[in-house]
């Protein structure tokens, strides 16, 4: 075991001709050269990436292979740019848009690829369609020995492919909770005024990246046996720790600043994504909360703010009336939705006034993705007589039912058709 804070290699030379000393720099060099290239939310972010890119050159000898998530709230936010920088600096890239898991399933050996996934949000949700394979093997790929079996070749014999493979995925919005949870999560923004960035050419570019590439290979290939022989202190347990071990082993093996500045990020990255968690159950209870007053009100057409409140607020079991200093208000109630597309409108009631509203059309999406109700029932095929439909003037009543009550089994934001 090498002890936290420890200098891991020491001062040996491995046969790439990469001292410990410089695997630090080598690592300071390649973290100023992504700085360069995209604006990451924090140091920690950037020590990160940084880490996962080293890591991706010792796949063999890790036990989990960590994803790295980057996410945005919407496009431009620079999330296309990083895979830019993952692909020419990543053992093995392979980007996977547009890809078939078959193929897939079948580059994936003993020496896996590196998966880089754009426009990974239009891979879940109920359009996924023919890509829930690809969803299964990013989930099973976190850790080694969970291979996928697939009937295959003439003779149709069980086969079993390997799934483990690092992973990065880019896309907007949060990924679903078991993809986040297996990540290093990158949140994005959009570049400040003054925040400026090198352009990522080709002719320039590409040369500069490579050959941090090859020196990463060179110093970190002969490694992967101490590598796969490290078990570090890790400032955090369970599924954190198993997804930033690789990094600190990374950290170790380079020595200088390195292991203290893994372990700071791992800690400072990993409480931000709890603040997060916490955030998204808020956010997806509300939706359940707002669902059940229209359900009350008899699934009117709007309802106006104002009465939407009340009825929250009077709700004795709901943190709304301990919402903010003086409880929720309608400022808070949009910003809370907002990430879902939904807003308050102008709205003409029946007695001819208008009144700030939210439509109940406007949730129907956000309900169906992020708190479906499970007693709907699942369609029937054969039936002969068809459901009655709605009374005049009025929308379809949703299935009544139990609401769930767990945490978001989805993501915190939404969907954005590009």
């Amino acid at each position: 075991m090498v002890p936290d804070g420890g200098s891991g290699t020491g001062d040996r030379v491995g046969t790439g001709g990469e001292t410990a000393n410089e695997g630090a720099a080598l690592l300071d060099d390649l973290r100023a050269a992504i700085g360069r290239y995209v604006v990451l939310p924090s140091k920690e972010a950037l020590t990160a990436v940084t880490l996962w890119v080293a890591a991706s050159h010792i796949q063999p000898a890790l036990q989990h292979a960590p994803r790295l998530a980057v996410v945005g709230p919407t496009k431009g936010c620079g999330k296309s740019r990083v895979l830019d920088v993952l692909h020419e600096t990543v053992h093995q890239p392979m980007m996977t848009v547009n890809t078939s898991p078959a193929v897939v399933f079948r580059i994936i050996g003993k020496n896996p690829p590196t998966l880089l996934v754009d426009e990974a949000d239009t891979i879940f949700g109920p359009k996924a369609g023919d890509k829930e394979d690809l969803r299964g093997l990013l989930n099973a790929g976190h850790q080694r020995n969970r291979p996928a079996w697939r009937i295959s070749g003439p003779e149709h014999k069980p086969t079993a492919f390997p799934t483990f493979a690092m992973a990065a995925l880019a896309g907007i919005g949060d990924l679903p909770d078991t993809i986040m949870d297996r990540a290093v999560v990158i949140r994005m923004q959009k570049r400040k005024p003054g925040e400026r960035i090198t352009p990522f050419r080709s002719r320039y570019s590409l040369p500069e990246l490579h050959a941090l590439r090859d020196r990463l290979t060179a110093w970190l290939t002969p490694l992967r046996g101490t590598a796969a022989g490290l078990v570090p202190a890790m400032p955090v347990e369970d599924r954190a720790a198993d997804t930033w071990e690789p990094l600190v082993i990374v950290a170790e093996l380079a020595g200088g600043h390195w292991p203290t500045s893994a372990r700071a990020a791992c800690l400072a990255m990993t409480r931000n994504e709890v603040v997060q968690d916490e955030q998204t159950t808020l956010k997806t209870r509300l939706l359940r909360d707002v669902r059940r007053v229209f359900e009350q009100e008899g699934h009117k057409e709007a309802l106006r703010s104002q009465d939407l409140l009340a009825v929250l607020v009077q709700d004795a079991e709901a943190p709304w009336a301990e919402y903010g200093t003086k409880g929720l208000n309608a400022y808070h109630l949009a910003n809370l939705l907002r990430d879902f597309g939904i807003s308050p409108a102008n709205h003409r009631f029946e007695n001819g006034r208008q009144a700030k509203a939210y439509a109940r059309n406007q949730f129907l999406d956000a309900w169906a993705r992020y708190c479906p109700d499970p007693a709907q029932p699942a369609p029937t095929a054969g039936l002969e007589a068809a459901p009655a439909g709605p009374a005049q003037g009025k929308p379809p009543a949703p299935p009544s039912g139990a609401l769930p009550i767990g945490p978001p089994g989805g993501p915190a934001g939404p969907r954005p058709t590009r």
